[in-house]
């Protein structure tokens, strides 16, 4: 692809226009969003992120005319997306930001958990070994776990009676040797479990 002289020309007028450079990239066709903006900084076009300054004031007047011509055709491309308006218009938070799916995903405080791995995911011994840890466990708060403390969380995070483990980690493991053999299950037999 080569920079004509035709293809700098709707490249200025499209900068100018205040079109992004992904719009610019699909107009010319057969070149980045990253080449475009490349060309815009070599070409020394205005930032237009950076408020009004000389030259912002002065290519505003000339591009008018040109916007306004333009202004007729876009409505017409406009028109399709405007069919689908839940994705024109995302969910908004408080602040006015729109929420992900991820975000959406996430429990707020309060609410249910997720359900827990089923006792038939986890093996009886290791079962049976965390139940009688969690008996003497050390029962200790968010602010107390240091890197030689089990990590492992017991109870719901918006009760009173949340908790971690505390007791000693397994080398090179966040948690105790019980929660280890919980949280660090083979694949095989997992899927065996499952069956």
């Amino acid at each position: 692809m080569s920079w004509t002289d035709e293809r700098v020309e709707t490249l200025k007028k499209m900068w100018g226009e205040g079109q992004s450079a992904s719009q610019i990239a699909k107009e010319l066709g057969g070149v980045t969003r990253n080449a475009v903006i490349g060309k815009v900084h070599r070409l020394g076009l205005s930032n237009r992120a950076g408020s009004g300054g000389a030259a912002a004031t002065k290519a505003a007047p000339k591009e008018k005319p040109a916007a306004a011509a333009k202004s007729a055709p876009k409505p017409a491309t406009k028109a399709k997306p405007a069919s689908t308006p839940p994705k024109e218009e995302p969910e908004l938070d408080e602040n006015g930001i729109p929420i992900s799916a991820a975000r959406r995903a996430i429990i707020p405080a309060g609410q249910p958990l997720p359900p827990q791995p089923s006792a038939n995911e986890i093996s009886p011994e290791a079962l049976a070994k965390v139940n009688e840890v969690e008996k003497t466990a050390k029962k200790i708060s968010l602010m107390e776990l240091t890197e030689k403390t089990c990590k492992w969380p017991v109870g719901d995070p918006a009760t009173d009676d949340f908790w971690f483990c505390g007791l000693a980690v397994q080398q090179g493991k966040p948690y105790c040797e019980a929660h280890v053999g919980v949280a660090f299950q083979p694949m095989s037999s997992r899927r065996d479990r499952r069956r």
